[in-house]
C-alpha cells in the first residue's frame, strides 16, 4: 500500500508520498533456533554462533529477488508445507526428522506468500515548491542479509556505520524520475536523473527553494559490497544531469545526525566528516581502572530499559569521532567555506529570510545510562556566513527525566523559527521542574524574541498554559494557534492568540479528549511561504469579509472514517463541509493544498488539492481536485501490487464484550470464499492493546471498511493466500477510568476482549472454533503469551514476535505504564507471561532480532521466556534471526520468519478437527472444547502497518531521545 508521509519545513516540496550478483552462502548455523516439543526433547538451544558472512553485492531488484541459492523452498518438503496441511498426518518421528534437516538455514515459505512479497515496490512520490512536478523515487525489493551484516557501533541510544559515518541499516532510493505535471493534470514523459555511478544509493533528496535543483547524497558499494561514505550531488531539474556539490572527491557527509539543507537558491549548508580527523580511536588491551557508576548524591534517577547506550570512556572517544561534524557552506559554483569549530552538531534551521542558521549541538560530559537525546544541549543564533551572533541555552545532563508521562526536560526546549516572520524565535519552558506529578499553575510558559534582541529587551510571554505545551501553528501577526495537551486525562486543547496584539487575546478554540475521535474537528490546512516554511491557510470567498480556514479532518463515526474539508470561519465557528470522502465504495483523504504557490490568501474559486482515492480492491491512486467545478484528475495510475488477492474479501464488524464495551476488527475472508459451501475455515487473529480512559472512547470506530488491504513483507494478511480468515487489529482496550489505572485490570480486560472476538467470528461462520491462532509483534507479542496463558480455551496456537515477557526486567516503567515496579508490583508480576509460564500448554512459535535495539524488548527476554517454558514442558519454538533488529528487514530473516510461522499454523492449527465437542455455548458465552481440543489459537492477522523495517507498534520510546532518533527531513 502506497503510504504517505507529510513534513513541513523550508527545504522540501511538503510531502513525500510512499505507495522493496550472487547471494552469499551462509554457514547451516546462520538461524538460532531453539525447539521442544512433547514430541522429543531436545537440550535447548542450538545457539553456535555462525562465521562472519561475506558481504556481495547488496542491491537485489524485484526481478531477481524471488531467488536465492542458499534458501530451501518450504515445498521441497510437502510433509511439512502440505499445501493442505496434510503433512502434520506424518509420524512424530518423521516430523523430527525433517526438522532436523531443516534446521540453521533459511527457508522459503511457498510460492502463494513468495510471490506477493516479492512484489516490486511502488514508488514514492515529490512535489517541487511549486507544485508543477513530481519526482518519483524509485525504490528496491528487500534486502539481503548481507547489508545488515555490517559492522555498526552501538553508540548513545543509536546506531552508526562507520563505513559510511552514517546511521547504520539506511534506506535508500535506486533512481530519481522527474514528471511535468500538464495543466489538465496528466504527468508528461520521465526524465531520468543521470550521471552518479551504477548501483548508486541516493538518501536525504531536498528541491531547493526555487524548484530548480535537487540535492541528495549518494554513496556506491565496494568491492566488500559495503557503501562508501557518503557524498553531497545536485541535479538540474530541467535537463536531469546530476553532479558532485563539491569538486574535492575527499568531503564526505557526516549523516549521524542532520546532514544538508539549502539556506538559499544557490548554497547549502553540509555537516561533513572534519577534514582532519584521523583513523577511529582503537580499544585499550587494558582498561585504564574500573567502569563506576556513583550516585552518592541520593539523587532520584529512574529511566526506561534503554539499550546501546555508552559503556566507558572507550565509547565515548568513538562517539565523539564519529558523531563530530565541520559545517561547510558551499556554493552551486564551487565556493567552499567552513563555518564555526567541529562539533557534535545535531541540527541545522535556517532562518526564513536566510540570514540566520539556529544551531543545536550536544557535549560532555555524556552519560552510560540515557541516550544522546538527554545529552548536555547547546542551541546557538549564527548568521548565514557562520558568525556567532548569540547563545540561547546551555541544557545541562538531563538524567532525572521523571518517567511519568508528560514530564520533560527542564529549561528551553521546541526552540524554532516563528514560519511566519523573517528571524523570530520562539520556544517554551517548563514551571513544574519538568515532573508530571507536580501540581502547578502554569505549567508551561511559551516565550518569543527576535534572532538579536535589542540590549535589554527580554522576551516576549506569547502564552501561559497549564497543560503541556504541544506546539505552535503560525499564520500571521493576527492569527497562531497554540496546542496543549495532558497524557493522565487525555485533555487536548487549542488556542487561538493574535501575535501581533499587546494582550494576545486567547481564547480556545477546541477543547476536548484526544481519544474521543468523533468530536475531532480536523487539523488547519497549511501553505508555503515563498521562504519555504508552511503557515496555516487563509481562505477568502468571493464578496465576503470573513476570514476561513481548512480544517481536514479523518472523520471518524460508528460507520467507519470519512475524510472531509471543512470551510471553519475562524471567528464565528461555523463550518461548511466543501468536500467529503466517498463512503459507498471508496476512502478518498484530502493529502496538501496544490495552488498555495502565490502569497497572500487563497480564493475559494481557485482552490486545488490532491487527493487520494483506493477500495478495498484498488490501491492508492492519487488526483488533483479544482474548484469551483470540483473536477478530480488523476495523476497516477500505479498497478496492483498482488493481483492474485484483488478479490479479497473486507468487511469492519462490531460486537460486544462482556462488561458492554464495544468493539471493532477488520475481517478478511479469501478471494472467492462463501461460507455456505467452504464451511468455517482457520483463523488468525493479530492485534496489539491499547489503553484508554473512557469506555465510549474505546468503543469508537477507528479506520474505513473502504481502505485498501495493504500487505507488508511481514503482514498476516498474506495467509489470505494460505485460504485463512484474518481478523486483523481487533481492538483489545485496556480501560482505566476515574483514579483506576488501566492495568490494575489488564489480564482480566485482556481475555474479555478476545472471548469476544473469537465468539464474533465463530457465530459468523468464517472460524473453525477449534482452527484459531493468535500472533502479534512486541507488545502484540506480549499479549499473545498472556492470551495463551490466561485463555487456553480460546486458541489453538501462538505466535510471538520480538515481545517482552517479564516486566520486573523494565522496572521503571513500560509501554503507557509509568509506575515503577516498586510502586505497582502486583501489576508487574501479574501482567508478566513469564511468571505464567507454568499454565502455557499451547504450542508458541517465539522470534526475536538478535540486534533487537528497542526499549524494553531485549532479545533476552524471548530467550529467558522460552527457558521458563521448556523447564515447565511447554510445545515451543524460539527463533533468534542473526543482525536483525526489532523489526525484521532482511529478505532472508523475512521469509524464513514467513516459512516458521506457516509451518506452525499448518502443524498446529489446520489439522485441528471438531469432532472433539468443539463448540460455541452461547448459554454460557463462552467457547467450550474437549480435553483433546484444548489447542484452538488466533493466527497471526498483520495489521496495515507492518512493514520489512518494523512490525507493529513498539514498545513505548523515550521522547527526548527520539528527537535526535527521527527521520531526517528529506527521507520523510
Amino acid at each position: 500500500m502506497m503510504r504517505i508521509y507529510k513534513v513541513y519545513n523550508r527545504c522540501t516540496c511538503g510531502s513525500i508520498l510512499t505507495f522493496s550478483p550472487p547471494p552469499p552462502l551462509f554457514p547451516s548455523n546462520s538461524i538460532k533456533f531453539a525447539r521442544f516439543t512433547s514430541v522429543r526433547r531436545t537440550s535447548g538451544h542450538l545457539r553456535t554462533h555462525s562465521a562472519k558472512i561475506s558481504r556481495l553485492s547488496p542491491i537485489m531488484t524485484a526481478a531477481a529477488s524471488s531467488r536465492l541459492g542458499h534458501l530451501v523452498p518450504a515445498n521441497a518438503f510437502a510433509t511439512e508445507d502440505g499445501g493442505s496441511g496434510g503433512g502434520s498426518n506424518n509420524s512424530a518421528n518423521s516430523s523430527t526428522q525433517i526438522d532436523e534437516a531443516l534446521d540453521g538455514k533459511y527457508q522459503l515459505p511457498p510460492p502463494e506468500i513468495r510471490d506477493i512479497v516479492d512484489a516490486p515496490p511502488l514508488p514514492a512520490l515529490s512535489f517541487s515548491p511549486q507544485r508543477d512536478k513530481i519526482l518519483f523515487l524509485k525504490r528496491r525489493a528487500l534486502p539481503p542479509l548481507a547489508e545488515l551484516a555490517a559492522p555498526e557501533e552501538k553508540l548513545a541510544g543509536m546506531r552508526i556505520d562507520g563505513k559510511c559515518n552514517s546511521r547504520s541499516r539506511m534506506s535508500f532510493y535506486t533512481g530519481i524520475g522527474i514528471h511535468q505535471l500538464m495543466p489538465d493534470g496528466t504527468l508528461g514523459p520521465e526524465k531520468e536523473v543521470h550521471g552518479f555511478p551504477d548501483g548508486t544509493k541516493i538518501n536525504f533528496i531536498n528541491w531547493s527553494l526555487d524548484g530548480r535543483h535537487l540535492s541528495f547524497s549518494v554513496r556506491v558499494s565496494d568491492d566488500d559490497n559495503s557503501s562508501s561514505k557518503l557524498t553531497v550531488w545536485v541535479a538540474n531539474v530541467e535537463t536531469g544531469e546530476a553532479r558532485p556539490l563539491f569538486k574535492s572527491p575527499d568531503v564526505y557527509v557526516n549523516a549521524v545526525f542532520d546532514n544538508f539543507v539549502w539556506l538559499d537558491d544557490s548554497s547549502l549548508l553540509v555537516c561533513t566528516i572534519p577534514s582532519s580527523r584521523g583513523d577511529p580511536p582503537k580499544k585499550p588491551l587494558v582498561p585504564s581502572g574500573p567502569k563506576i557508576q556513583s550516585n552518592e548524591t541520593k539523587n532520584v534517577v529512574q529511566v526506561r530499559t534503554f539499550q546501546d547506550l555508552l559503556k566507558d570512556e572507550y565509547d565515548e572517544d568513538l562517539f565523539d569521532y564519529y558523531a563530530t561534524s565541520q559545517l561547510v557552506l558551499a556554493s552551486l559554483d564551487g565556493t567552499v567555506k567552513e563555518i564555526g569549530p567541529p562539533a557534535v552538531y545535531t541540527s541545522m534551521e535556517p532562518s526564513p529570510d536566510e540570514k540566520y542558521i539556529l544551531i543545536s549541538s550536544i557535549h560532555r560530559p555524556y552519560s552510560f545510562i540515557v541516550p544522546c537525546g538527554r545529552f548536555p544541549r547547546k542551541v546557538e543564533v549564527w548568521t548565514a556566513d557562520g558568525k556567532f551572533v548569540r547563545e540561547l541555552c546551555d541544557l545541562p545532563l538531563a538524567e532525572d527525566i521523571p518517567i511519568a508521562f508528560s514530564s520533560v526536560r527542564k529549561g528551553m526546549r521546541s526552540i524554532n523559527w516563528r514560519a511566519d516572520k523573517p528571524s523570530t524565535l520562539y520556544w517554551a519552558e517548563t514551571q513544574d521542574g519538568g515532573d508530571a506529578k507536580v501540581e502547578v499553575s502554569p505549567r508551561d510558559i511559551v516565550y518569543s524574541q527576535p534572532a538579536e534582541p535589542l540590549e535589554g529587551e527580554q522576551p516576549e510571554i506569547l502564552m501561559k498554559l497549564d497543560l503541556r505545551y504541544g506546539g505552535i501553528s503560525w499564520c500571521d501577526d493576527s492569527l497562531a494557534l497554540v496546542y496543549e495537551s495532558w497524557y493522565k486525562t487525555r485533555r487536548t486543547r487549542t488556542w487561538t492568540i493574535s501575535p501581533g496584539s499587546k494582550d494576545m487575546n486567547p481564547h480556545i478554540l477546541f477543547d476536548r479528549s484526544s481519544e474521543d475521535v468523533y468530536s475531532d474537528p480536523g487539523s488547519p490546512m497549511m501553505r508555503r511561504t515563498s521562504s519555504g516554511t508552511y503557515v496555516i491557510a487563509k481562505i477568502k470567498k468571493e464578496n465576503d469579509e470573513g476570514t476561513y480556514l481548512l480544517l481536514n479532518g479523518s472523520g471518524a463515526t460508528p460507520e467507519g472514517n470519512i475524510p472531509f474539508l471543512d470551510l471553519f470561519d475562524i471567528k464565528t465557528g461555523s463550518k461548511e463541509r466543501i468536500w467529503q470522502s466517498d463512503k459507498e465504495k471508496y476512502y478518498e483523504s484530502v493529502v496538501a493544498l496544490m495552488s498555495d504557490t502565490k502569497e497572500g490568501d487563497l480564493y475559494m474559486d481557485h482552490l486545488k488539492v490532491l487527493t487520494s482515492k483506493e477500495s478495498k480492491t484498488e490501491n492508492t491512486q492519487y488526483y488533483i481536485q479544482s474548484w469551483p467545478e470540483k473536477k478530480a484528475c488523476q495523476i497516477t495510475n500505479f498497478p496492483h501490487p498482488y493481483p492474485q488477492l484483488a478479490s479479497l474479501q473486507k468487511e469492519m464488524i462490531r460486537y460486544q464484550r462482556k462488561d458492554g464495551v464495544q468493539l471493532t476488527a477488520t475481517l478478511y475472508l479469501p478471494p472467492g470464499y462463501d461460507p455456505s459451501k467452504d464451511g468455517p475455515l482457520p483463523c488468525l487473529v493479530w492485534s496489539y492493546p491499547g489503553e484508554f480512559k473512557s469506555k465510549d472512547a474505546a468503543g469508537q470506530v477507528r479506520g474505513s471498511p473502504n481502505e485498501f488491504a495493504g500487505i507488508g513483507p511481514t503482514s498476516a494478511l498474506l495467509w489470505l493466500a494460505r485460504r485463512f480468515a484474518i481478523l486483523a487489529g481487533p481492538t483489545i482496550p485496556i480501560i482505566g477510568e476515574g483514579n483506576e489505572e488501566a492495568n490494575d485490570r489488564y489480564v482480566e480486560q485482556l481475555v474479555g476482549s478476545a472471548e469476544a472476538a473469537v465468539e464474533e467470528v465463530i457465530r459468523r461462520g468464517v472460524a473453525h472454533p477449534a482452527k484459531i491462532a493468535v500472533g502479534g509483534h512486541s507488545y502484540g507479542a506480549f499479549m499473545t503469551a498472556n492470551l495463551l496463558a490466561h485463555a487456553p480455551h480460546l486458541f489453538c496456537c501462538g505466535i510471538a514476535r520480538s515481545g517482552a515477557y517479564n516486566r520486573t526486567l523494565t522496572p521503571f516503567g513500560f509501554q503507557n505504564e509509568d509506575r515503577t515496579l516498586w510502586e505497582a508490583t502486583s501489576v508487574y508480576v501479574e501482567m508478566s507471561p513469564f511468571m505464567s509460564a507454568n499454565k502455557i500448554k499451547k504450542p508458541i512459535l517465539l522470534f526475536h532480532g538478535e540486534e533487537d535495539n528497542n526499549s524494553g524488548t531485549l532479545t533476552m527476554q524471548s530467550d529467558r521466556f522460552f527457558n521458563a517454558l521448556k523447564g515447565h514442558g511447554a510445545l515451543c519454538r524460539l527463533v533468534i534471526l542473526p543482525f536483525e533488529s526489532h523489526g525484521y528487514a532482511a529478505r532472508e530473516s523475512i521469509m524464513h520468519v514467513l516459512w516458521e510461522t506457516d509451518r506452525w499454523l499448518q502443524k498446529y492449527c489446520v489439522p485441528n478437527v471438531s469432532d472433539v465437542n468443539g463448540k460455541l455455548d452461547s448459554s454460557k458465552d463462552k467457547v467450550v472444547t474437549g480435553e483433546d481440543n484444548a489447542n484452538k489459537g488466533v493466527a497471526d492477522t498483520a495489521n496495515n502497518t507492518v512493514t520489512a523495517t518494523g512490525s507493529g507498534v513498539p514498545e513505548l520510546e523515550d521522547l527526548e531521545h527520539e528527537k535526535f532518533n527521527c527521520t531526517p527531513r528529506s527521507l520523510l
